[in-house]
């Protein structure tokens, strides 16, 4: 059976090591939907920043090159899982921005240090719907990419599946805690 390289754990440790010169101690929310990720700057050169965004979609493919062998999946299921898996990481960050902006317009609204202008009431009401409506689209769409991708699996796959996103949902958060503290600690050395 044909497996596809796998990536190790060298690549969470060089998302790491970037996170110094990319300024991952303000973790920005993704804005974009590209799916290729920043060109790697040459030696010498200073790195591009990278994006929460850009973290978030490597660590997707990381995900999808993982999943196969977490799940054991056979080479007739791997084609149509990965797409499947794909659609729900879709589903996930255009829910997440969706909601970010909204709680971003909620935050502006009811900013304690601004006054009150004649309106925001019916704008904060608007907001508060629009987050409602958003987490029950979101909740949906979820729904229909979970059961999309577990027809393409068998029930203990289906199990192992949601195991191994909580698992590596840990494994992201600590990247990111991480890369937060490495940033910290750059910025500590850089003032001495």
């Amino acid at each position: 059976m044909h497996r596809q390289p796998a990536v190790s754990t060298a690549l969470l440790a060089a998302l790491v090591l970037f996170a110094p010169s990319t300024g991952l101690a303000q973790v920005p929310t993704p804005q974009t939907q590209s799916a290729a990720p920043a060109p790697v700057a040459p030696q010498g050169t200073p790195d591009p920043a990278l994006s929460a965004g850009q973290i978030q979609r490597w660590f997707e493919a990381y995900t999808v090159l993982q999943a196969q062998d977490a799940l054991r999946l056979s080479e007739a299921q791997y084609g149509r899982f990965v797409t499947r898996l794909k659609s729900l990481q879709e589903a996930r960050r255009r829910h997440q921005q969706a909601r970010n902006q909204i709680l971003a317009d909620l935050r502006k609204l009811t900013n304690p240090q601004a006054t009150p202008a004649a309106g925001d009431e019916a704008q904060i009401a608007d907001r508060l719907k629009a987050l409602r409506d958003e987490d029950d689209r979101g909740a949906l769409d979820l729904k229909k990419s979970y059961d999309a991708l577990d027809e393409t699996l068998d029930l203990r796959q289906q199990a192992r599946f949601r195991v191994f996103e909580e698992r590596m949902e840990q494994q992201k958060l600590e990247l990111l805690m991480r890369a937060r503290q490495n940033a910290r600690n750059a910025r500590g050395r850089g003032r001495t």
